[in-house]
């Protein structure tokens, strides 16, 4: 029996435990990520990516990567990335870099 499962209960009889319910992750060049500036109370700015499809779990890895690159904090909501600061061109183009299709939007 597998240990990371997260199966409890199932009245399936034809069930594998071994059986994976991922969401399926779609290609980096497929993505069409958008680059948002926006202000923020208080005069701050803060860099938004959005439009990421794919599982939570490699939101959070880009998310902890744009992070370590800009040398900024942020975080996660919505199924968008927050990143502190006015780095929307270092952002995208590591991106584009990488394999993302993405492009700048809004001011």
């Amino acid at each position: 029996m597998n240990q990371n499962t997260r199966l409890v209960y199932s009245t399936n009889s034809n069930i594998s435990v071994d059986e994976k319910n991922v969401e399926d992750q779609i290609e980096r060049s497929k993505q069409n990520l958008r680059i948002w500036l926006e202000k923020k109370p208080g005069g701050k700015k803060a860099t938004i990516v959005r439009g990421f499809l794919g599982p939570e779990s490699e939101l959070k890895k880009l998310e902890k990567k744009l992070k370590s690159l800009c040398h900024v904090g942020g975080t996660t909501k919505n199924r968008e990335i927050m990143i502190q600061g006015n780095v929307r061109d270092k952002v995208i183009q590591y991106l584009i870099k990488n394999g993302y299709n993405a492009k700048p939007s809004g001011s």
